[in-house]
């Protein structure tokens, strides 16, 4: 058996997230992606063949490089064959980008470092058409990138993020180790500014990466003093944080297997 890396993009505005959800009352399946590519894989393999993510992602969310690995019995076919095969039986909005082969005991999910997700604001009366399913129109504002990047200054380290798990978390602990947070701007096709809020930790909290982009945005909006989202984040308390953003401008960026494993 070889073990076959994948990754993974897709638009997740029609799916019910990422993972795999049997009705077991007789019905239809919700449509998910983890489902979608099992379903490419059986077609391929003439065999039911499990798909093994990285994480899960919510209903909505977008992903540009979720890694996921299975276990293939074809000997003969190179790698990079996968991608245009798989391909061919998937829908449009779910891409296989990338495959190779990897050793017997990798995970996507227990081998991954770090997950990177990047979250897009457009903002401004006008929004481009193309931008209405992949990012958050926060009308009547203008983002200072400064304040911003200053409220996020406190996101580093071995963090307990219970100010920012959603109710009904299911997490054995608050404790996540955040590599990086910040934000810049970025041009979409039409010249327009997007305001991006990238961040990278070892794992996250259920809707983690979004409530911290709600409430830093409510941060920078209402000209917070400078301490605010220190005090949010040593109250451990989700009353204290903002509102979670929606799904839409989420988007899984990248899984990296190539840093410190951290465990906390």
């Amino acid at each position: 058996m070889r073990n076959i890396l994948l990754t993974i993009s897709y638009d997740g505005t029609d799916f019910c997230g990422w993972q795999r959800q049997d009705d077991n009352g007789g019905g239809e399946a919700e449509r998910t992606v983890q489902g979608e590519v099992e379903k490419a894989l059986e077609k391929m393999h003439k065999q039911k063949v499990p798909l093994y993510g990285s994480g899960r992602t919510d209903s909505g969310v977008h992903a540009l490089g979720q890694a996921a690995n299975f276990y293939s019995p074809i000997e003969t076919i190179p790698p990079q064959n996968y991608i245009r095969a798989l391909n061919a039986f998937l829908p449009t909005d779910v891409r296989i980008m990338d495959a190779k082969e990897v050793p017997e005991s990798f995970s996507a999910r227990k081998s991954a470092t770090s997950r990177v997700y990047r979250y897009f604001i457009s903002y401004g009366n006008t929004v481009a058409a193309n931008n209405s399913r992949f990012s958050w129109n926060v009308q009547k504002y203008e983002p200072n990138l400064s304040r911003l990047n200053h409220f996020c200054q406190c996101l580093k380290g071995e963090l307990d993020c219970s100010s920012f798990a959603a109710s009904g978390d299911e997490s054995v602990s608050n404790n996540r180790y955040i590599d990086d947070a910040h934000f810049f701007i970025q041009k979409d096709i039409w010249g327009q500014n997007l305001l991006v809020f990238q961040i990278e930790a070892n794992a996250f909290l259920w809707k983690m990466v979004r409530t911290l982009t709600g409430t830093l945005i409510n941060l920078d909006k209402n000209q917070a003093p400078w301490d605010s989202m220190e005090k949010i984040l040593l109250a451990k308390d989700r009353t204290k944080a903002g509102v979670t953003a929606p799904p839409t401008g989420l988007f899984l960026y990248e899984i990296k297997f190539d840093g410190i494993r951290r465990h906390v």
